[in-house]
């Protein structure tokens, strides 16, 4: 039986009405910084919080997939747990997501090719509320044309059980890897932003030594630059900010940042 995982936060982090959604979605791009580089992003890592909040950030790394939406035909989709407890990453065991932009099929192919590893497990219970990966579906399906879907709720695991799950699923241009994670939670403004400073160095210098405190995401991020310094991929800082520079108050705000993360030709197989 063809099962679909329906959305969970469609109308409290972003538009349940679709046209609303399309309008707000097109606004973020609009408004997003165009890039003065030609290289096209192999990955990269963006916030996952309401979108009043984090969308403006989001956009400025999918942007620029627009240069290769028809040449993008799977993403691995990889975000923190943040209501279910899980060891590992988790599977969701479901054939398709739903958003009110539509449905988007996962990529049987992809998960057979995983299936194997003991740090990959199936847990739908994992993925039925969590945030972190459905956000992301409404962006990727408005810039890319048709693509499948590897996403995995990423619980507790080791940088590299992390980085070999995203080894085996490399491939090649025809794969984009998008890692999901906010930075610091909860702190003034002023010392958000000194907090979040170290934290994008840490990243920009592919050290993968992130606390979850310096980003919900930390274990996928650190897992990722494992992978990303072996493919000897370039990172680029997109956008930085908090929720105190979107629509929230300075008194406890959220980090945001948005990365690109971009192969050298001359090392691409």
């Amino acid at each position: 039986m063809y099962s679909v995982r329906p959305s969970a936060v469609a109308g409290t982090f972003y538009p349940h009405l679709k046209q609303v959604l399309e309008r707000d979605i097109g606004l973020f791009f609009s408004e997003a910084k165009p890039s003065i580089h030609t290289d096209i992003p192999k990955a990269i890592i963006v916030p996952h919080a309401g979108y009043v909040y984090s969308g403006p950030t989001a956009a400025a790394a999918y942007v620029r997939l627009a240069p290769v939406r028809e040449t993008i035909r799977r993403v691995i989709l990889l975000g923190p747990v943040h209501r279910v407890p899980v060891r590992g990453l988790a599977l969701p065991g479901v054939d398709a997501f739903e958003t009110p932009l539509g449905q988007v099929e996962l990529d049987q192919a992809a998960i057979a090719s995983i299936a194997d590893m003991p740090q990959v497990v199936t847990s739908s219970a994992a993925h039925a509320m969590e945030h972190s990966l459905e956000v992301q579906l409404p962006f990727l399906q408005t810039i890319l044309d048709d693509f499948k879907l590897l996403p995995l709720a990423v619980g507790d695991a080791t940088p590299e059980q992390v980085a070999e799950v995203l080894d085996r699923l490399w491939g090649g241009p025809e794969t984009l890897i998008v890692i999901s994670s906010d930075l610091s939670h909860f702190l003034p403004y002023r010392v958000a932003q000194s907090v979040d400073q170290d934290s994008v160095k840490s990243i920009l210098d592919m050290r993968g030594q992130l606390s979850h405190e310096q980003a919900c995401g930390g274990t996928p991020i650190n897992g990722f630059l494992l992978a990303a310094k072996r493919h000897r991929l370039r990172p680029q800082l997109l956008d930085l900010r908090n929720s105190g520079d979107t629509a929230g108050d300075k008194d406890r705000v959220v980090g945001y940042a948005a990365f690109s993360f971009m192969e050298d030709q001359k090392n691409v197989q």
